[in-house]
């Protein structure tokens, strides 16, 4: 028997190209900010302060999401999947792509900075509707029962765009000296975006509309207003999503910004030596993604959660003395730990979210929980992280994710309650 998936393989790649590029784009924005846009758009006396102004610019994109994800969400809900999708793709990959023309604090004083923010909430912008988009793509396409299989598509762009990123970083410190690298070095991954947004716009424009969003449009009336029909029917299931990804978010960027700045700068590690660690143990965050989203098919995608939210707890309570440790294979160790537990805090979103909300508001649900748990999870995460970890070691950085492990259980428990109640 012929598998579902080979008759939509173009669905799922358009799906996981998308958030491919999504990761992508994020993600070297985040390793350039935890490398050089410290000193070269936010001078500074202090070291740390130069850090933490360049993770506030990496979070200012958290922000624009959510209005993003009102903007794309009412389009997509209004107007369909596929022409929204292809809307933010291009913002978001016209925003990376223009950084790496950026002129530094050096040449043009406090507009570069200015300017940096400007496209980087750009970036947020165009974010904010890409991966429920996405997830939506998948998931309504797919046959009954192979809903959390579909889901996986999208969060499995998180590693493919981590290790392209990661690897492309790794592959300039080879080839170029650190005084090169900071000089104009930084600027090719952002340019190389390029390549990859052009490739999604050229999978996306051959798609079709999803069969979920053509039967609502087809039998009911659409919501004129989206987001005011959501608030008002789907309130509970909103702030369930919200919550339930505060998890993911945090494991995500605590692993992988943070923690390759605090590891080159505070523990001394080499910088390609780092890379190469996150390279391989993001692996395991693949792994966990397509376990727990098979599982998830057989169980319920609530149970793979759960499991991938007491892993962030366990992640939490070991990070001090792992990540902290002198030896890199025991930093690997809780890497690899850490990823693969966000695999199941993070692949079932993509099943479980959409599943939550109709479909005449599910592009604005979706995106709208999302994102507002990407601003604690994700945007808070680094910046929190850097102001504990001066303060009082890596004890309480790994407390940070003890509290976002026992939110996300929370956002579960709040669904058992009689839907009456919201």
């Amino acid at each position: 028997m012929t598998s579902p998936m080979k008759a939509h393989r173009r669905v799922l790649l358009a799906s996981l190209i998308g958030t491919s590029v999504e990761f992508y784009d994020f993600y070297i924005y985040a390793t350039a900010a935890a490398l050089v846009f410290g000193p070269l758009f936010f001078p500074s006396e202090s070291q740390s302060a130069q850090l933490m102004l360049s993770y506030a610019s990496f979070g200012l994109a958290f922000f624009a999401r959510p209005l993003g994800a009102a903007v794309f969400g009412h389009f997509g809900d209004r107007l369909g999947r596929k022409s929204t999708l292809v809307a933010s793709l291009m913002l978001m990959g016209g925003s990376t792509v223009l950084i790496a023309f950026l002129p530094g604090y050096a040449q043009i004083g406090w507009v570069a900075p200015l300017i940096l923010c400007v496209l980087r909430f750009g970036q947020g912008l165009g974010l904010g509707g890409e991966w429920g988009g996405a997830s939506l793509l998948a998931v309504e396409n797919a046959p009954r029962g192979w809903e959390n299989r579909y889901g996986m598509f999208p969060p499995l762009g998180a590693p493919i765009g981590f290790i392209a990123a990661n690897g492309f970083f790794l592959l300039l410190g080879v080839l170029l000296t650190d005084e090169q690298f900071r000089d104009w070095g930084w600027r090719v991954p952002f340019l190389a975006s390029a390549i990859l947004v052009g490739l999604g716009l050229w999978v996306r424009l051959k798609l079709t509309e999803t069969p979920a969003f053509l039967d609502a449009a087809a039998h009911e009336a659409l919501p004129k207003v989206p987001m005011a029909t959501l608030l008002r029917t789907h309130l509970r299931p909103t702030i369930a999503g919200t919550v339930g990804v505060i998890a993911c978010f945090a494991l995500f960027y605590l692993t992988t910004a943070f923690a390759l700045s605090y590891g080159t700068t505070t523990l001394g590690h080499g910088r390609q030596a780092f890379l190469g660690l996150e390279i391989g143990a993001v692996l395991f965050l693949a792994l966990g993604v397509i376990v727990s989203c098979v599982w998830a098919d057989r169980r319920g995608a609530a149970a793979m959660l759960k499991l991938g939210f007491a892993g962030c707890v366990i992640a939490g309570l070991l990070m001090g003395p792992m990540l902290g440790a002198a030896s890199l294979v025991v930093v690997f160790a809780w890497l690899a730990f850490a990823l693969f537990a966000m695999g199941f805090a993070y692949g079932p979103l993509g099943g479980w979210l959409p599943s939550l909300f109709e479909p005449g508001v599910r592009y604005t649900g979706v995106s709208v929980a999302f994102n507002l748990g990407g601003i604690v999870g994700g945007a808070l995460a680094p910046i929190f992280a850097q102001m504990l970890a001066d303060r009082g070691g890596l004890n309480l950085v790994g407390a940070y994710l003890v509290v976002a492990g026992v939110l996300s259980l929370s956002g579960l428990m709040l669904l058992k309650r009689p839907a009456s109640a919201a």
